[in-house]
């Protein structure tokens, strides 16, 4: 699949400016602390599954590596006995504990509702990256979320679920860039890897920066138990700019708008529980400026290793949910298209 591009204008403004307006808006930004869960057994299995309303489910699964059940929220295909495949769709920074996640601001559910695939949204992670950390933090613990998603979860979705053991990752903002690191870590894994306005740059300093920041705003947690202080060899490994040659084979998918107000950025669009329309022009501009310089260096990178990739660069657009829900849309005969290969 060659690369696919879809441009309008971009905004011209340095990476280091955007990642420093980034740092400081982010401040502006507050999450909800996770609520507490329900006593772990460790059997391998989904816990609680429940149909809420039509194909919607929630249930729970525990996680031996965090000693917590890690709460979810399933988009399950109506005829579940076929042995659908697997689609995990992380939240952002809030880790689906706020308000601002896939099922409380887009029509994911509705969506997926003649799709044949489980979508698992797991509901907890909040600025954690989804990545295991290295050192306990004294304030959130000792996240291990690798190992959740790439072990723990897996396995008892397709025990429970009955899939067909066929998966896709996606994520937007902060999961962006955890789901190209899932993949590098994981390629068996994963057939095909959506990061909607992610940044794949971890290792350089605007990178660690924005990373702290992220961290630190979301749970006064110190970023250097995560992946040490930093020019620590984890930062590189963890760095899917560097390791873009380990995503060959995968299907990918790329997207950003510019941070430039568009469509969405209207008075009366914003749901419930989403950013004030101020914030979502201010911050969520900021935010996409800086998305699509990473992602047009991201594809840029993986066109140097000729490495097949979508790429869709809609144009004027901010760091919001409306486009998110666009480019879930857009996404998903690309994704759809992997599960099938």
């Amino acid at each position: 699949m060659p690369v696919v591009w879809s441009i309008s204008r971009a905004v011209r403004l340095p990476v280091t400016v955007l990642f420093a307006v980034l740092i400081a808006l982010l401040a502006a930004t507050s999450f909800v602390s996770p609520a507490a869960g329900a006593a772990p057994r460790d059997d391998g299995q989904l816990h609680s599954l429940r149909n809420l309303r039509d194909n919607l489910w929630e249930a729970t699964a525990y996680s031996a590596a965090m000693n917590a059940e890690i709460p979810l929220m399933i988009i399950r295909p109506k005829d579940a006995a076929l042995g659908a495949p697997t689609f995990y769709l992380l939240n952002g920074a809030g880790g689906g504990e706020d308000g601002a996640n896939w099922l409380a601001q887009t029509d994911a559910v509705k969506f997926f509702a003649d799709k044949n695939v489980n979508v698992v949204i797991p509901q907890k992670g909040i600025g954690s990256y989804y990545t295991d950390w290295i050192a306990r933090d004294p304030v959130i613990g000792k996240p291990m979320w690798k190992t959740f998603l790439t072990t723990e979860l897996p396995r008892a979705v397709d025990r429970s679920l009955r899939t067909s053991g066929v998966n896709v990752i996606g994520g937007m903002s902060m999961s962006a860039t955890s789901v190209l690191n899932l993949a590098i870590a994981e390629p068996k894994l994963y057939k095909g890897v959506a990061a909607y306005s992610g940044c794949a740059r971890t290792s350089t300093l605007d990178g660690y920066s924005v990373i702290r920041g992220t961290v630190y705003i979301a749970n006064k947690a110190n970023v250097d138990n995560m992946w040490g202080p930093f020019g620590s060899p984890l930062w590189t490994k963890y760095d899917p700019y560097i390791n873009a040659a380990k995503l060959r084979g995968q299907t990918l998918y790329l997207s950003s708008g510019n941070g430039m107000a568009g469509k969405y950025d209207k008075p009366g669009l914003q749901a419930p529980g989403a950013p004030s329309l101020g914030e979502q022009v201010v911050v969520g501009g900021a935010l996409e400026a800086a998305a699509h310089t990473c992602t047009t260096s991201m594809a840029a990178r993986l066109r140097s290793l000729r490495i097949p990739a979508t790429v869709h660069l809609s144009g004027n657009g901010t760091h919001s949910w409306g486009y998110w829900q666009d480019e879930l849309h857009r996404s998903w005969p690309t994704l759809d298209a992997a599960l099938r290969r």
